[in-house]
């Protein structure tokens, strides 16, 4: 499946990085944060704040149903791959969260 990227999609996709590099960088290239910089960013820190707050919880749950759909197979074998795949799944997940919220963190602290 070749999927070729069209015009707008890549106009998009530089746009929204661009914006995420003037967020990020806003403190340290102008002289004063504009109002609507400042709320995106303020924006952007809750966001990040309830997605980190969410992924615990979730992670266990699927960890616990992927535990138990793993449990409670009674020998079916496309039952366990899928109680596998739920449970690597969720810690990959997880741990990309918690990898990109200390990479944020770490970028944070360099440039504040």
């Amino acid at each position: 499946m070749n999927k070729k990227i069209t015009w707008k999609e890549r106009t998009l996709a530089i746009i929204i990085i661009s914006l995420i590099l003037l967020i990020t960088l806003s403190g340290e290239c102008f002289a004063a944060d504009p109002t609507l910089i400042t709320k995106l960013k303020s924006a952007f820190e809750k966001i990040q704040g309830y997605i980190l707050r969410l992924a615990t919880p979730v992670a266990a749950v699927s960890v616990g149903v992927g535990a138990l759909m793993r449990k409670f197979s009674f020998g079916d074998e496309e039952k366990i791959r899928t109680g596998k795949n739920l449970i690597r799944g969720s810690i990959v997940s997880y741990i990309v969260i918690l990898l990109t919220d200390m990479i944020l963190s770490l970028i944070n602290t360099l440039l504040g």
